[in-house]
């Protein structure tokens, strides 16, 4: 079973760098469909993911139609949404196979007439609706992406980290 976070379109060099950062450190396959708003070599995308870039799988989609067809079970492509009228922890992401969780672009979300052709797949996360638009993009990738793998008991990641010299010993 394979995680993927894809962002259709992303904007800003920074949240996709600190969503790379996420990827690393989760065991999760990194998505980019086309055009994104910045150069993959940008310094502010490569700051934001440090050195971590090496440990991160990409994969580059021309645009939203190319990705839907590499995915091979739609049922587990999940559309993150402000939209959606199912919350993001009311689904179970145990079951086998990939699962891939697709969130918008920073200023317009995923397109209205997309999200309309897979609506039973759009999931929230729960916010005041009156007080912010949206949630910071990484931040909502982080959000989903960890209730995924508290699901699936952190599979391949540390749960507990010591120092050699440890100063609380």
């Amino acid at each position: 079973m394979t995680n993927h976070i894809v962002l259709f379109e992303p904007l800003f060099p920074a949240n996709t760098g600190n969503i790379a950062r996420t990827c690393a450190g989760t065991n999760t396959e990194l998505h980019l469909i086309r055009p994104l708003g910045f150069s993959t070599d940008d310094k502010h995308m490569k700051r934001a993911g440090l050195d971590y870039w090496d440990k991160v799988k990409i994969t580059y989609h021309d645009d939203l139609q190319d990705f839907v067809a590499s995915v091979a079970d739609i049922s587990k492509l999940y559309l993150v949404s402000k939209f959606a009228s199912r919350d993001y922890t009311d689904v179970d992401y145990t079951s086998a196979g990939d699962h891939y969780f697709l969130f918008g672009k920073e200023t317009t979300g995923l397109p209205e007439q997309f999200m309309q052709r897979y609506p039973e797949n759009a999931i929230r996360i729960p916010q005041n609706d009156d007080n912010i638009r949206a949630l910071n993009l990484s931040n909502s990738a982080a959000i989903v992406i960890y209730e995924a793998l508290r699901q699936q008991s952190f599979p391949g990641l540390a749960r507990v980290h010591t120092y050699h010299f440890d100063k609380l010993k």
